[in-house]
């Protein structure tokens, strides 16, 4: 199973073969990059082609995107959860999760159908065969020269100067994407959907205000990589009102009391094999029960690191209850062991 690629810094060897033929590539290829007899027709065309020409700024200047667009690639790592929560199924995704088009609210918004991926890596050759009017780009951390070389195939949307690389929060990234899309209003209310839901969550458990949850990202082979405030893979926890702490980034085994805080959510590994390893068994917050454990192999695990408006609703149901859990101070209420949440 392909891991998740966004660790910081990102393992740049999934990058590194993507720019070799790349100058060939944009000069032979750009030709093919439009096609009028591409574009689908459906009922919802004239109204969104009403909303165009639209101009996003981002933090290499500003791309117009002059029409609606009907071919859109997804190059960031989770931008194609956006773009199916509004509705508009991309031609061609980045790989990330191998199992993405089995999550409920995947298949619903692709109609069972499997999405197409390119690669783990930007490939700009099979990007180029996709023939798009629009490249989603916001969640990865590209740099002029990448910029560059995909606006020259289509106008592409990239973060805003306003955010840290790979830190837009999930609300921005879908009006930005609903805006790109000519769906302004659509992303405004899949926003406040799950800003509702949020709230109402947040408001029935006002025990999470305050208190620090760990997220650990990835320890399934003994490496520990801290997730830090304002990085989207919490931004639900955080949403919630859970406080998050202050390291980030690589946790060596020599610090694992770094994790003993008043919640751990473990991202990446099963509970089974966490216990197995004495020094994390021996945390307080772990012989206390207040952890909760998912591997990357379930449902639940793609909805927090994709964080689309669909998957966040997902990830709100399941986690919730055993949050409240593990957040109610009693060692012997059972948190439920979400390894092999569906």
């Amino acid at each position: 199973m392909t891991r998740p690629g966004p660790f910081s810094p990102r393992p740049r060897w999934l990058r590194a073969l993507a720019g070799v033929a790349a100058g060939l590539l944009l000069a032979t290829g750009l030709a093919a990059c439009s096609s009028e007899d591409d574009e689908p027709t459906g009922s919802s065309s004239a109204s969104a082609s009403a909303n165009f020409p639209v101009t996003i700024e981002h933090k290499f200047g500003s791309t117009t995107i002059e029409k609606k667009p009907t071919r859109v690639v997804t190059v960031g790592w989770n931008d194609q959860d956006y773009v199916l929560a509004l509705g508009v199924v991309p031609v061609a995704t980045r790989a990330w999760f191998d199992d993405y088009s089995t999550y409920p609210w995947v298949k619903e918004a692709a109609s069972g159908k499997t999405l197409p991926t390119f690669s783990a890596e930007i490939n700009f050759e099979a990007i180029i065969k996709q023939k798009p009017d629009l490249i989603l780009a916001i969640y990865e951390t590209i740099n002029k020269e990448t910029y560059d070389k995909l606006a020259a195939i289509a106008p592409t949307v990239i973060q805003s100067k306003d955010y840290a690389d790979e830190q837009t929060p999930w609300d921005v990234q879908t009006l930005t994407t609903g805006k790109a899309l000519g769906l302004e209003d659509e992303a405004k209310a899949r926003v406040k959907e799950v800003q509702d839901a949020i709230a109402k969550a947040k408001q029935e458990h006002p025990e999470f205000v305050g208190k620090t949850l760990v997220v650990d990202y990835g320890p399934e082979n003994g490496a520990h990589w801290l997730i830090g405030a304002k990085d989207p893979r919490r931004a639900l926890f955080d949403a919630l009102g859970f406080s998050a702490q202050q390291e980030k980034d690589e946790l060596s085994e020599e610090r694992l009391d770094v994790l003993d805080k008043d919640i751990l959510f473990v991202n990446g590994a099963t509970k089974a094999d966490m216990l197995k390893r004495p020094v994390f068994a021996r945390l307080k917050v772990v012989s206390e029960d207040r952890t909760l454990y998912t591997s990357f192999d379930t449902h639940l695990a793609g909805a927090l690191s994709y964080s689309g408006p669909d998957a966040l609703l997902y990830a709100l149901d399941v986690l919730v209850p055993e949050l409240a859990n593990a957040a109610d101070g009693d060692p012997k209420t059972a948190v439920k062991d979400l390894s092999n949440a569906a």
